[in-house]
């Protein structure tokens, strides 16, 4: 079985952070779990990334980033040779486009 290492840039962490402190607002445990649930996730990516499905954007960006959904949330990653790159982690309402790597 292949390993990949798991690579998280610091606009996911930054996203991470501030769902964090939107579902604080309401409860603080809430929040503590959700993040918790988020990293399980992420974790996961070690062993079967390509298990996840290619994003409905990828025709449009031209990449195939995939993705893990948690409740409302999509965790955005790519997968590079042995690498899971975690690119964002966003409302699945929200559809990616270029500039959103750059927010």
């Amino acid at each position: 079985m292949q390993s990949y290492s798991v690579q998280i840039t610091e606009i996911a962490e930054s996203d991470i952070r501030k769902v964090f402190g939107y579902i604080s607002k309401d409860s603080k445990s809430a929040a503590i779990k959700w993040v918790g649930e988020i990293a399980q996730q992420i974790e996961t990516l070690e062993n079967f990334p390509l298990r996840c499905e290619v994003i409905p954007e990828a025709g449009e960006l031209g990449e195939k980033y995939r993705h893990l959904i948690y409740g409302k949330y999509r965790t955005i990653f790519s997968v590079d040779g042995s690498s899971v790159i975690i690119l964002r982690v966003i409302h699945s309402s929200r559809l990616l486009d270029q500039q959103s790597f750059l927010t």
